[in-house]
């Protein structure tokens, strides 16, 4: 007689409920916790960056609109070190307008992708001098209708230059408010729309500047300080980055790690180091 089949195992009786994972899910925020957090986090960081301010240098709306046309792609410290050369070459909308595409080409080749904005330049300058008496409009809608020139570069201008409040979603300020949680879009303009929604129009330009110094410094792309950030708290991200608190203070950039910031001409309350022209050796 052949050996009897063993017995099949009976099931485990789960412990949780079919169906259900035993981990409990994070309860997802509500929309008035959210608002009260980034509001915080706003808060928190105008006490960290009170100088927070543009980092292109610039004296008047032209000169800004062109270093941030030229800021694509590029730094801002790049653009201070190039702008000196072109604005002594070309000061007004009127002298850019006449320039030899060549000669203008040549001035702003270490900002990279110089013909495309040698292109956006002249035809901006043009624009100002033809349709605007060579000034720069205080309008949205005027701004974008210049080449080169989008929502991002059009609020910079109006934030900074004219007093208008607006959010610039650059490269930092969208990493950072997915990060925080704060939208999950991922299309500037809809970014800048629900961020919008979260905070007072008064709030809007300083927000920017704040939110762009503090992913400069500390909250970089691939490697966050955690262990070093002010609002960690706060920070749905926290532990993405370094949180040993000694490790994370060697990854701190510009004034904040001890380094020269990227303005060769920053605002006398700034706390940090002017960058060095371009060419030059920064100082140790």
């Amino acid at each position: 007689m052949g050996e009897q089949a063993p017995a099949k195992a009976s099931p485990k009786t789960p412990s949780t409920p079919q169906g259900k994972n035993s981990a409990k899910k994070p309860k997802a925020e509500s929309r008035v916790a959210l608002v009260r957090r980034a509001r915080r986090i706003n808060r928190e960081l105008a006490e960290v960056y009170p100088y927070a301010h543009p980092e292109l240098d610039f004296r008047n709306p032209f000169e800004l609109l062109v270093a941030t046309v030229l800021s694509a792609q590029t730094t801002d410290l790049r653009v201070n070190q190039t702008t000196p050369a072109l604005f002594a070459a070309y000061p007004t909308p009127e002298d850019m307008a006449q320039a030899a595409p060549e000669a203008l080409e040549e001035i702003i080749r270490p900002t990279g992708f110089f013909r495309a904005k040698s292109k956006s330049l002249l035809g901006l300058s043009q624009a100002l001098r033809d349709n605007f008496g060579g000034e720069v409009p205080g309008r949205i809608e005027d701004l974008v209708s210049l080449p080169g020139v989008g929502r991002k570069t059009a609020n910079v201008v109006l934030g900074n230059a004219f007093g208008v409040p607006g959010i610039t979603v650059d490269t930092h300020f969208g990493r950072l408010v997915r990060r925080w949680k704060w939208t999950e879009q991922e299309d500037p303009e809809k970014v800048e729309a629900e961020i919008c929604a979260l905070f007072p129009k008064s709030e809007w330009t300083m927000l920017s500047h704040r939110v762009v110094f503090h992913g400069r410094r500390i909250c970089h792309s691939r490697k966050p300080a955690c262990g070093a950030c002010p609002i960690a708290p706060l920070c749905p991200a926290y532990g993405e980055g370094e949180t040993d608190p000694e490790k994370a203070r060697k990854l701190l950039k510009y004034e904040k790690g001890g380094q020269p910031g990227q303005r060769l001409s920053p605002p006398p309350d700034y706390p940090g180091r002017p960058a060095p022209p371009l060419g030059a050796t920064p100082a140790s």
